[in-house]
């Protein structure tokens, strides 16, 4: 077992928390495995995130410390920042176009649409300040749907698609202020939040990562400006200090495959107790789900290994999706790209042979900013909901869905089922209601999985383009998947 490559016993380890939660929840064991299983899991991305705070510290000021150029390093950020920015700009793109095409919501019984048609014309009557749907169509008014109207208004129509209770709305009230919160601040608000009042409380259980970088890149620049006789004792005692959490990167990932198995047996643990109320959660919103699915597997296995093996030609497609997947499959099972951040950066410096110097600064800088499959979802999924209430959105309407959901995902934090805030964003600048954000709930956390994967794919796409661009790139001639 242990001379198996290090993405083989996590896939196995994948594998095996799924059938045990199948088998838990058919001998009615689930609360054991929420109890003494599910823990190990969160132990495992506590420590994850506890080593991501001062590996990206420590990183971003050994790779700016020895730039001899430090010129180079704004030309550097505004790359990264424009390649970021053309990652997530495809990425919603081709949302946008599936979405578009497949027609998900339409799937739904054409009796049920109209109903949510019916909810959604007397929300916006109660709303006056959003705008009439576009089509000119009121169904409200429409005689062949009196019978419908009538029904309505006089039961919660959407219950019975949502599959969850009426306390979910306690969870939209909390979403919605969030938003409202972040969309009432300032233009310039993500620039003053970059830099920190205390830069120890950045550093504090609920870490600030742009502050992080932003110090780090302050302290690494005046390091590079310094005389070596003055600061040099400083730079060895962060290179000899990165080099111990590396280290310690190497030890936890030995234990990965086994805390694996913990997260999976746990979250399919707690979604039901049984497993046919696992597949139930996903027969209400299969065609959503689905669609979504297609668009996220499509990022992975084709987009971003091609675009590399065009570029790269030592990397072929099987040996970028090769040398990728330990960050993969730990993105997969965690969820967080930030907790996923050592282990990508351990990936894109060893596997595909980008410098420290290039990915001590981009990747930390994606894992805060970059969120494609986020930036995916929230298009897919606000033309699905559009879709299951009859509103037929303009291609202004989608570009502005384009626009938003690209600034949305900038502000997006690398932590599980954040993007449901940017999501109610996403859906006020188009005129829908931020409540619908509920109807998604049941499979969000699964279909989360799978974006933090792409998020985690395309940052190391981008870092790897960087460092070819830069000259920084030296793939190994033979390197296994990991150690």
């Amino acid at each position: 077992m242990r001379k198996l490559p290090l993405h083989i016993r996590i896939i196995i380890g994948l594998v095996l928390g799924i059938v045990w939660a199948f088998i838990s929840s058919y001998l009615g064991w689930n609360q054991f495995t929420i109890d003494w299983i599910d823990p190990f899991g969160t132990i495992f991305i506590r420590v994850l995130k506890a080593i991501a705070v001062p590996l990206v510290l420590l990183s971003i000021i050994s790779g700016v410390s020895s730039l001899t150029d430090i010129n180079k390093l704004g030309k550097l950020g505004l790359k990264t920042l424009v390649f970021y920015l053309m990652s997530t700009v495809l990425a919603v793109g081709i949302g946008l176009t599936l979405v578009n095409l497949v027609k998900p919501g339409k799937f739904v019984n054409e009796e049920q649409r109209v109903k949510n048609r019916i909810k959604y014309e007397l929300w916006v009557s109660e709303n006056p300040d959003v705008p009439r749907p576009k089509d000119g169509r009121s169904f409200l008014k429409e005689q062949e749907y009196q019978d419908l109207v009538n029904s309505t208004m006089s039961e919660d129509a959407m219950d019975s698609l949502r599959g969850v209770a009426a306390s979910s709305n306690d969870r939209v009230d909390q979403l919605s202020q969030s938003a409202e919160e972040t969309t009432s601040q300032g233009p310039l608000k993500f620039f003053v939040d970059m830099v920190p009042e205390n830069v120890f409380g950045a550093f504090s259980s609920n870490a600030n990562m742009l502050q992080v970088i932003f110090f780090a890149l302050f302290f690494g620049i005046c390091l590079a400006m310094l005389p070596n006789d003055k600061v040099g004792g400083v730079i060895s005692f962060v290179n000899g200090a990165n080099e111990v959490i590396l280290k310690m990167v190497d030890i936890i990932m030995k234990a990965a495959p086994f805390f694996v198995f913990a997260l999976l047996a746990g979250v399919i643990a707690k979604m039901a107790d049984t497993p046919a109320q696992v597949l139930q959660i996903f027969k209400g919103l299969g065609s959503y789900s689905i669609t979504l699915l297609v668009g996220l597997l499509f990022m992975i296995f084709v987009l971003y290994p091609l675009i590399v093996s065009m570029f790269i030609k030592k990397l072929s497609y099987r040996e970028f999706l090769k040398r990728i997947s330990p960050a993969q499959f730990l993105a997969f099972s965690t969820s967080s790209s930030a907790a996923t951040l050592p282990v990508t950066m351990e990936c894109v410096e060893e596997n595909m042979g980008a410098s420290k110097k290039i990915s001590s600064f981009v990747l930390p800088i994606g894992a805060t900013v970059n969120m494609d499959g986020t930036s995916m979802y929230q298009a897919i999924a606000v033309v699905f909901l559009a879709q299951l209430h009859m509103v037929d959105l303009t291609l202004g309407q989608q570009l502005t869905i384009v626009l938003t959901a690209t600034l949305a995902s900038i502000g997006s934090a690398a932590v599980p089922s954040a993007g449901l805030v940017m999501m109610i964003i996403v859906l006020n600048s188009v005129g829908l209601n931020p409540a619908w954000v509920a109807i998604i709930f049941p499979v969000d956390r699964i279909l989360d999985m799978f974006r933090t994967v792409v998020n985690v794919t395309g940052d190391a796409t981008v870092s790897t383009l960087i460092a070819k661009s830069e000259g920084e790139l030296n793939v190994p001639d033979d390197v296994p998947a990991n150690k």
